[in-house]
This record gives C-alpha cells, structure tokens and sequence, in this order.
C-alpha cells in the first residue's frame, strides 16, 4: 500500500485517512477461488502461504473430492480486490500439484454453509418461540436429549447468523458454521472445460506440425 504521506501533504488527517480506508473497502468485494489438485499432502499450507504473505485474511476454506476421479478441490472466500485476487490466482496456478485454479464472484456460484446449534431442551420445552424460529428459518431438528436439542441450518452465512442471534435470545450453548461449499452455474467442473479446451488446442497444434513436416 502506498504511503499516505506521498499520495497527499493533507495525508495526516484523521478525515483523509478516514476516506482513503473508506475507498479501499468500497473497492474490496468477495470472491470465491477454487483450486483442483490430485490431493496431494501440504498444497492447503503452500495455498495458505500465498494468502499470508499478502495479507489477505481467509473468511472460509474447505476442500472435497470433485465430479472428476481423483481430483479433488479446494474451496477459498477471500475479501479483496479483484486485480489483487487475479495475481493470487495466477501465482497458486504456478504451485506445481495445482492442476487449475480458478476464481468467481458470488453471484456466478450456487454456495451453501451449514451451521450447528445446541440449545438447552428445557428452553425449547418451556416457550414455543424456539420451534417458531426453527421452522421460519427452514431449520431442522437434529438430535434431541433431556439435557439438549441440535439445530441444523443450511444457508448462507447471513441466514444461519440470523438464526444464532434469534436462538441466542434463549441461550445457545454450542455453535459452529462450516466453510463455504460452492459450484459453479455451469453445466459441469471448471476443469472439465479448461481440460478440453487445452486438448483441443494441443490436437491443434499437433496437426498443424504434422503437416508442416517432410513426407
């Protein structure tokens, strides 16, 4: 980031910073990076690396297999600008056990979080509030014990915290939300059409040398 001081003399000012962080948020937005791999040991930490070194913070991250035999992927949400995110990308496409990484914004992926919640069963016994913010939110009933009652809620990450801070109300005792799982709105795997392009372009280039060479 370029020195404040350098970019403008009124630099110092409380109200200039204020406005300068202010425009670098506004040009912030969130993407979601994927990478396939053959699943190879430590690819997630050389991933993380990459991220670290340029102080980019990771909202979420979780990996799965893929529709492809033995590819699997790693799915990334980062907060970022996307010049910065496209130079990431390209440096994690260089990390010799990527096969491809690609990036997207929200809007071009179909993506879900799954969250947890323990509420006390005495609570949900005692009010109905609970089970009406339960079938509301499209929630379901998990598991349920004299001692506690699990919650799962499948959405995006504003819908299940929407749930906490109504379940919270009557005191949640556990939580957690999964990281992002995310496809694209194409037909099939990103890498599916990125390797039959390449395969393509290669038949190409090889009949073009077989005619070019001597009979």
């Amino acid at each position: 980031m370029p020195c404040l001081q350098k970019l403008n003399p009124k630099a110092r000012s409380p109200k200039y910073k204020y406005l300068f962080f202010q425009k670098i948020l506004i040009m912030k937005k969130e993407f979601i990076i994927t990478t396939y791999s053959e699943n190879h040991i430590g690819l997630t930490n050389r991933i993380t690396i990459i991220l670290t070194r340029r102080q980019v913070n990771i909202e979420s991250l979780t990996g799965s297999e893929s529709a492809l035999p033995g590819i699997h992927k790693i799915t990334i949400v980062i907060n970022e600008e996307e010049e910065k995110v496209k130079n990431i990308v390209k440096q994690i496409d260089k990390l010799v056990d990527v096969l491809k990484a690609f990036y997207h914004t929200n809007e071009e992926m179909i993506y879900q979080e799954i969250a947890l919640y323990k509420v006390s069963t005495k609570s949900l016994m005692e009010s109905d509030e609970i089970e009406k913010l339960i079938r509301s939110h499209n929630a379901r009933i998990l598991e349920i014990t004299p001692e506690y009652t699990v919650i799962e809620k499948t959405g995006h990450k504003e819908e299940t915290q929407e749930l906490f801070q109504g379940l919270n109300k009557f005191g949640v005792l556990q939580f957690i939300r999964s990281g992002r799982i995310a496809i694209t709105r194409s037909r099939i795997e990103k890498l599916s059409e990125f390797l039959k392009e390449r395969d393509e372009l290669l038949l190409k280039v090889e009949s073009r040398n077989q005619l070019r060479s001597p009979l």
